[in-house]
């Protein structure tokens, strides 16, 4: 097999042996092409699979090294991203064809400073779902559609990705939500009657002929709604009440998780309803519900 056939070999069993999302196969395979664009300008020869098996650390390092200092250097984060791309690529190549490498095998990526879940609270997060009917620039059922939207993140925990999906069959919704989220893991999710509402007073007044196929949230023209557009309006409303930049549609997934913690929650249901695989992911939220119990006793103790 060529260097390009086992590429397209490894994107195939990304997707459909470790199931990994579309974002992920995009990411990891624009990581692998640069890879194998910056080995071929190094070695300054057409790479063959041999050339790749045979890298060594250095060569690792200077592809790096490559990434830090372009025109637009990546984060840590994004450098990490990219060398378990790399990672996974040549744990691949060990699997299936018999051609390790334990120099690549052994590298390791920057030095990630760990950050925090950034939730809004309760008085934010209910300021924010009131206002989002009062912009005036809006269809009413535009404001109902961007209220279900966020009912969706805050109340059931979803991503932005999981909401967008449901289709116009999902609805009204029921009891249950049946969810299919990262690596195409499966989960089953309580339905509250706020968010139930929230969505049939959208379906009822959006103005389309839709299939039952369809995507449920339309954006203004008709077309499916896009996840820059959520970003954009909750950007729009954190200006008109004055909320500082944490608070984005991601934030409405971690006040759902913290508030649910604060009330009394457990953090093994909380993993359930979030869809996170590892618990030390969710174990997160503790950190900040703790720091929001230690600012509220030193503001309120009399010798905070």
């Amino acid at each position: 097999m060529t260097l390009f056939d086992v590429q397209i070999a490894w994107v195939n069993w990304l997707k459909d042996q470790k199931r990994c999302s579309a974002h992920t196969l995009e990411a990891y395979a624009h990581a692998l092409r640069g890879y194998v664009d910056h080995l071929g300008q190094s070695l300054r020869t057409d790479l063959t699979l041999d050339d790749v098996v045979a890298v060594s650390s250095g060569d690792i390092r200077s592809w790096m090294a490559h990434l830090r200092n372009k025109d637009k250097p990546l984060s840590a984060r994004s450098l990490a991203q990219h060398l378990s791309a790399i990672k996974s690529f040549h744990s691949f190549l060990d699997l299936h064809f018999d051609r390790p490498n334990a120099q690549v095998a052994l590298m390791r990526g920057p030095r990630l400073k760990t950050t925090l879940p950034r939730p809004l609270n309760i008085d934010q997060m209910q300021g924010l779902l009131n206002e989002t009917r009062m912009d005036s620039d809006q269809d009413d059922w535009e404001g109902a559609r961007d209220e279900a939207v966020y009912m969706l993140l805050y109340g059931l925990g979803l991503r932005i990705s999981e909401a967008l999906s449901l289709k116009v069959k999902d609805a009204p919704l029921g009891d249950s939500l049946r969810i299919i989220g990262k690596g195409n893991k499966m989960r089953v999710l309580p339905v509250i009657t706020a968010v139930r509402e929230a969505v049939e007073t959208y379906r009822r007044q959006q103005p389309f002929a839709l299939q039952p196929e369809d995507k449920l949230f339309r954006a203004k023209r008709g077309g499916e709604l896009s996840p820059r557009h959520v970003q954009a309006s909750i950007q729009h409303l954190r200006s008109r009440l004055g909320l500082s930049d944490r608070a984005t549609p991601h934030a409405l997934r971690h006040s759902f998780a913290t508030h649910l913690l604060g009330a009394g929650a457990d953090l093994r249901s909380i993993q359930e309803l979030l869809g996170h695989v590892s618990l030390s992911t969710t174990q997160k939220y503790t950190q900040v519900d703790t720091e929001h119990l230690l600012s509220a006793y030193a503001a309120a103790h009399p010798k905070g």
